[in-house]
């Protein structure tokens, strides 16, 4: 399983960008998609997920900036990104997992996923 993120750039306060995963090698149907963020001494933050049962959750933090999605034929996760702030510059990380039963995520927790993306730098300043 692969998972490729690309995306993070450098932008000013209120800013947009959009993050892309490119996932190869895994099997969409019955999974559960998410994107996580890290600084530096920091434990890795659930963002936004998509369970399996097509349920979407979010970080207090980011709801009504964020926005993620999926597009099955292309096998590729986004994440849109509105309105950042200075608290939103981190490494963003794309993570999958098999999930034939629904997770029904309170929080996103970096155990609930397998495989995991490189990650990409976001910068806002």
């Amino acid at each position: 399983v692969q998972l490729v993120e690309s995306g993070g750039a450098s932008v000013q306060a209120g800013g947009s960008l959009r993050l892309s995963c490119a996932v190869s090698d895994f099997a969409y149907s019955d999974s559960c998609v998410g994107w996580f963020r890290q600084v530096p001494g920091k434990e890795r933050e659930g963002v936004a997920g998509i369970d399996s049962d097509g349920r979407i959750s979010y970080a207090d933090s980011v709801k009504g900036r964020f926005t993620i999605s999926e597009d099955n034929a292309k096998r590729t996760l986004y994440l849109e990104m509105n309105n950042l702030q200075p608290e939103d510059n981190a490494t963003y990380y794309c993570a999958a997992d098999y999930c034939p039963v629904p997770r029904l995520w309170v929080r996103l927790l970096e155990t609930d996923f397998s495989y995991w993306g490189q990650g990409t730098q976001v910068t806002v300043s």
